[in-house]
């Protein structure tokens, strides 16, 4: 199920900058019970992204409504909601349009099968050789041009690895293919500062607030391998799936830990409170 700028069809223009350029942004939410989840952090996410790309923002009013619309559509209780906003058609080679008038796409997406055993057991993972390019005038955004994490994941087809760990052309741990990543030494929570590459995603955001507000240290500094390596406890996160713990990378093997599982509990009460129209029960 697709709206392209309110319209139920599935084609655009070939012209469209985000498929010539990748000149655009895009949100991946969660849709329980016919409600996207944390649909209010997702858009201030976009909306910042569309300033600093310089692309004018649709409108929360406009893109709430027509989430809604499409996520009522749904017919299972778990979902995934994709939002793409390009800068859309028109300017002479990469030089952008007088006027720009944005292409807005929301489609609705089967939720992934995750095993359900991965919150609670944790995933193995590895380190991708495919390395982030350093560029802060884009670190942090969620843009359309995600062929670094295409080529990282392509470098592997083993189903017991979960998940690729990314680095940046300096040697810093920096998050996963498609999570981010943190870890906890001495009762504090660690994360990459994503000043250079990388996305902030939404969850991560949460997270760091949530466990802020719990009264647990936060640290965003730049990290090698050995530091992360020989971390507590270790995690991934995004916005479909949750918290993954991670047992294993490559030879390295961690456990559970207590404080994974209090940010996990954390999360879930907080992901409630957000989904109480839908019925959110646990």
């Amino acid at each position: 199920m697709i709206l392209i700028n309110g319209e139920s069809k599935e084609h655009i223009e070939i012209s469209d900058r985000g498929f010539q350029y990748g000149d655009g942004l895009f949100e991946t939410i969660e849709v329980r019970d016919g409600l996207a989840v944390f649909l209010k952090q997702h858009l201030e996410r976009l909306n910042s992204g569309c300033r600093r790309l310089g692309i004018p923002f649709p409108g929360t009013d406009l893109l709430s409504l027509e989430a809604s619309k499409l996520c009522r559509r749904g017919t299972s209780n778990r979902a995934v909601l994709k939002i793409i906003i390009t800068r859309g058609s028109g300017g002479r080679g990469y030089r952008q349009p007088d006027v720009i008038q944005p292409t807005r796409v929301l489609s609705l997406h089967p939720y992934p099968d995750y095993p359900e055993v991965y919150p609670e057991q944790g995933v193995a993972a590895r380190f991708c050789n495919t390395r982030l390019g350093l560029n802060p005038a884009l670190a942090g955004i969620k843009h359309l041009n995600r062929l670094e994490q295409v080529m990282a994941r392509s470098e592997w087809n083993d189903a017991s690895i979960q998940e690729g760990l990314m680095l940046d052309a300096n040697d810093h741990v920096i998050e996963g293919t498609m999570t981010n990543l943190f870890y906890i030494k001495n009762n504090s929570l660690y994360t990459a500062a994503l000043t250079q590459s990388g996305v902030a995603g939404v969850m991560r955001r949460i997270i760091m607030t949530i466990s802020a507000d719990h009264g647990l240290a936060v640290i965003e500094h730049e990290f090698a391998k050995d530091e992360l390596l020989s971390a507590d406890e270790l995690f991934v996160c995004n916005s479909i799936i949750g918290i993954w713990p991670i047992r294993q990378i490559e030879t390295a093997h961690f456990s559970v830990g207590p404080i994974t599982q209090s940010i996990q509990s954390w999360l879930n009460r907080f992901a409630c409170d957000d989904s109480m129209e839908a019925g959110c029960s646990k």
